[in-house]
């Protein structure tokens, strides 16, 4: 038996993530305290496929699923090996049908973290679909995929924290991060340290500004797996890294 992994949600930022002085540090100090995993298990915002979805099992190039940057950013290869055999657990798992994509390589949301975490890329990396955005159904997708973690497979739930790309801030200083962000992040921390499932599953209706956070709820669905998938350890849960990127908020929680 595998030492039992934690579950992490992450705020994945952008490609230009890998040139922030500070970011990149962070993701590589939270990898090097965590156990080292057999396999990881990626949940990203930018992957919505109804049934659920398993991406390729093999190494396939990435997915280059942004537009309009510097061409360098186009360049970043993420050669880690595929997870057939996770795959095949998963399948196992997960309830209905299970959709094969074989030639779908990791988008931005895993890679962009990962190359930050294990630059190595030498552990095996299974991506599957959010075949929904329903908070429940999220949260009992991660309460199946729960049994994983005792076979070393860290689950990661890959969004961010808030999201609303029509209100960017230009400002680089985190402390003038927009009202709405920072609204919505206290209640988030506020209301994850109070391990109020309810409450978090409402969001929509209970944040404050949490229809300017989310105009679009994919970058916030994520956690609902992590949740899930970590709900025995609940009140284990802490932010590991928190503050504001372009005025968003990058908070990161860990469970277990």
């Amino acid at each position: 038996m595998s030492e039992r992994m934690p579950v992490i949600y992450l705020s994945h930022g952008a490609p230009p993530l890998a040139d922030d002085a500070v970011w990149p540090g962070q993701l590589a100090a939270w990898s090097a305290g965590l156990p080292r995993p057999k396999a990881i298990l990626v949940v990203s915002a930018h992957w919505e496929s109804a049934p659920l979805a398993v991406g390729a099992t093999r190494t396939v190039p990435l997915t280059y699923d942004f537009w309009g940057f510097p061409e360098h950013y186009y360049q970043v290869t993420y050669p880690a090996p595929g997870a057939p055999e996770l795959a095949d657990k998963v399948r196992k798992l997960v309830d209905g049908p299970v959709h094969e994509d074989p030639e779908r390589g990791l988008d931005h949301g895993a890679y962009v973290p990962l190359v930050e975490m294990y630059p190595d890329a030498d552990i095996p990396v299974l991506q599957i679909s959010m075949p929904t955005l329903d908070p429940e159904r999220l949260l009992a997708l991660g309460r199946r995929l729960a049994p994983l973690r005792d076979e070393g497979v860290l689950i990661v739930g890959s969004g961010f924290f808030t999201h609303n790309l029509r209100a960017l801030s230009m400002d680089p200083n985190p402390e003038n991060a927009p009202g709405w962000s920072k609204e919505f992040d206290a209640w988030g921390r506020e209301t994850l340290a109070a391990g109020d499932l309810d409450a978090l599953l409402d969001f929509e209706h209970r944040a404050p500004a949490g229809r300017l956070a989310h105009p679009r709820t994919e970058h916030f669905a994520p956690l609902f797996v992590a949740l899930g998938a970590g709900e025995a350890e609940l009140g284990t849960q802490r932010s590991v890294i928190d503050g504001f990127w372009l005025g968003m908020a990058k908070r990161s929680i860990q469970l277990g």
